[in-house]
C-alpha cells in the first residue's frame, strides 16, 4: 500500500509540473500506457496512466492519475483503452469501472460503474459509441460515450471478453471466453448480424482487416493463429508456429495471447507466451508464411501497432521497428521501473490540441 500510495502522490506531481508540455504549438506523437495494465500487478508501471513523447526516444513526459480502485484502496486491473480525437476523450476501462479522461486537460470526467462489470472495450469511429463488455457475463452494453448512459445491450451469451468496431463503424466484433464463435454486431440496430466460425476453441485475442472480410484469431491450446472468412462465416486456416516448443504460461492460459496485423496487412504477428517471443507471419499469401520471431525481455500477452505502420508495441514494454523487426527501445518509468501493459494508446497532437487517436488493436487498414 505504501508504494501505491507514494506512486500516486509522485504522479499528481509529475502531472502539476508537465501537463503545459502538451499546450506547445508543435505536432508531437505520444505513447499512453495505462496501469496496471498487466492484471493488478502495479510492480510493471505503478497506476495511472503513463505518457510517453515518442518522437523524442520515448521520454517519459508525466503520469496521469485516475482513481479505478477496488474497495480496499489499491489499484484494480485495467481491462482496455480507447479514444477519440474528435471529441478529445480517452476511455479506460478497469473491472469494475469506466473512466473518461479529457485529452486536452488530463482531468477525469467522469467515472460509472456497471452492475456485472467491464471488460476490454471499442469505440465507433465518430467517438460516440462504446461496446463495452460486462466482465465476463453474458452481454455486451451500448454506451453513449458523452455520458457512459447505457442505450441498449447485445446478449451473445458467450462470457464476454474481447471487442473490435470495424474501421467504417457499420460493425462491431464480439468475442467470449466461452464460445468458438466470433459474434458480428448491426451497431445501427444493435443486434446481433451474424457469427463467424466455429473455430477449434473459445477465442481469445482477435483483430480483423481493413474491409472487413477476415478475422484473425487466438484460441485456447493454440501457439499460433485461425482465421476467418466474415463474409461466409467459415473457418478458413489453422496456422501453427513452427520450431518453438509449447509450455506453461504466466498468464492468460493460451499459448498465444496477442496478434496483430500490420497496417499494410502484409503480416500478421503473433505473440508465444512461454517462449517469450513475437512471431511474424507474411501474409500476402495464404495460409500465412512463418517468416521471423522476436525475442523478447518477458512474456507478451498483447500487440499494438502505431499508425504509421513502422512500430510494434508489444505488452512487454518492448518498442520494436517493424521494418528491421529489431528492439529499438524499451519503456521505463519515472521510478526507472520496467514498464509493461496490455493496455496502450497512440495520441497524436496538432498545435496542442489532439489530432489523431489511434486503436488497442492491430487492425488491418489497407486499402481494396
Amino acid at each position: 500500500m505504501m508504494t501505491y500510495l507514494k506512486s500516486l502522490c509522485l504522479s499528481v506531481l509529475v502531472f502539476g509540473s508537465a501537463a503545459q508540455g502538451l499546450n506547445a504549438a508543435e505536432s508531437v506523437r505520444y505513447l499512453y500506457v495505462a496501469e496496471p495494465g498487466i492484471r493488478n500487478y502495479t510492480e510493471y508501471g505503478g497506476h495511472g496512466i503513463i505518457v510517453y513523447n515518442i518522437d523524442r526516444n520515448y521520454e517519459f513526459v508525466r503520469r496521469i492519475p485516475f482513481s479505478g480502485l477496488k474497495d480496499d484502496g489499491t489499484p484494480d486491473n485495467v481491462k482496455g483503452i480507447c479514444g477519440n480525437a474528435s471529441t478529445g476523450k480517452l476511455y479506460v476501462s478497469t473491472v469494475q469501472h469506466l473512466i473518461c479522461i479529457d485529452l486536452h486537460s488530463d482531468k477525469t470526467l467522469w467515472e460509472r460503474q456497471y452492475e456485472f462489470g467491464c471488460d476490454r472495450m471499442s469505440m465507433s469511429p465518430d467517438g460516440k459509441i462504446i461496446y463495452q463488455p460486462s466482465f465476463e457475463k453474458d452481454y455486451w452494453y451500448v454506451l453513449d460515450a458523452e455520458s457512459g448512459d447505457e442505450i441498449a445491450r447485445v446478449m451473445p451469451k458467450s462470457r464476454s471478453h474481447n471487442t473490435v468496431y470495424g474501421n467504417d463503424g457499420r460493425f462491431c466484433y464480439l468475442a467470449g471466453l466461452a464460445s468458438p464463435l466470433l459474434t458480428v454486431a448491426d451497431t445501427k440496430s444493435h443486434t446481433i448480424a451474424k457469427t463467424v466460425g466455429p473455430f477449434a476453441a473459445s477465442i481469445r485475442p482477435f483483430t480483423i482487416n481493413g474491409d472487413q472480410s477476415l478475422c484473425f484469431v487466438n484460441v485456447n491450446d493454440l501457439l499460433g493463429f485461425e482465421i476467418g472468412d466474415i463474409t461466409t462465416g467459415k473457418k478458413l486456416h489453422r496456422i501453427e508456429v513452427q520450431g518453438f516448443n509449447h509450455g506453461p504460461v504466466k498468464r492468460h492460459g493460451c499459448p498465444s495471447h496477442g496478434l496483430a496485423l500490420t497496417r499494410d496487412e502484409r503480416e500478421v504477428w503473433v505473440t508465444d507466451g512461454h517462449n517469450s517471443h513475437l512471431h511474424v507471419f507474411d501474409a500476402t499469401v495464404m495460409p500465412p508464411k512463418q517468416v521471423h520471431s522476436i525475442q523478447l525481455r518477458a512474456q507478451p500477452g498483447w500487440i499494438t501497432m502505431s499508425m504509421d505502420g513502422k512500430t510494434c508495441w508489444p505488452s512487454t514494454g518492448d518498442v520494436i521497428d517493424i521494418a528491421t523487426r529489431k528492439i529499438t527501445h524499451r519503456l521505463t518509468d519515472e521510478e526507472n521501473r520496467m514498464v509493461m501493459s496490455e493496455k496502450i494508446l497512440e495520441v497524436q497532437f496538432a498545435d496542442g490540441r489532439v489530432s489523431t487517436v489511434g486503436d488497442q488493436f492491430g487492425k488491418g487498414y489497407a486499402e481494396k
